[in-house]
């Protein structure tokens, strides 16, 4: 690359490996300073790839799960503490209760946020657009299969909660982007 252009320096940044360590080797090397991509239309979309919308939402829908259960089940166990126990007893049953409680959820909300990934992710590509309503179609669509084996009129009503769900939560990040200074 001895020939480069003034262009491409622009978006490189020099990397000297060894200059903390007082060594006469002078290797310097041109680093991006953008992101690479595999692929130019990933450059070309300002937004996560499938890959990583699966990641963040079932990552995101366990941590949560996973923390709201076991606060839940702390607090059950702490309730169902008979008069008697000892205290190795008590913290016994409360951690049990959390930690049980805790994967519960978790599950749950790992489930969840796998189905809307992969819905949304579906669904942008089918309409080769990115918009609203494609996460309101992958939550009412989330709602829908998740709680399918419950029947239909549960599976409509869990749909309808989830578009809901789905559009409020964009809505309130397009008014936290508008609003909000960062």
């Amino acid at each position: 690359m001895a020939g480069s252009s003034s262009s491409s320096d622009e978006k490189t940044r020099l990397y000297h490996p060894y200059q903390d360590l007082q060594i006469p080797v002078k290797n310097l090397y041109n680093l991006p300073t953008s992101p690479e991509y595999l692929f130019h239309e990933e450059a070309a979309v300002q937004r996560r790839s499938w890959g990583e919308n699966l990641q963040f939402y079932t990552g995101s829908g366990y941590l949560s799960g996973a923390i709201v259960g076991a606060v839940k089940g702390s607090v059950d166990g702490l309730k169902a503490a008979e008069t008697g126990d000892t205290l190795k007893l008590r913290i016994n049953r409360v951690l049990n209760t959390g930690g049980h409680t805790g994967r519960r959820f978790g599950n749950s909300l790992g489930i969840v946020g796998l189905i809307f990934a992969g819905l949304e992710s579906g669904i942008i590509h089918m309409r080769g657009s990115d918009d609203v309503l494609n996460s309101v179609m992958a939550g009412l669509g989330t709602g829908a299969l998740y709680r399918a084996a419950a029947g239909p009129r549960s599976a409509a009503i869990a749909g309808a909660i989830g578009g809901l769900a789905a559009g409020a939560a964009v809505a309130s990040k397009q008014a936290i982007k508008r609003y909000v200074p960062l």
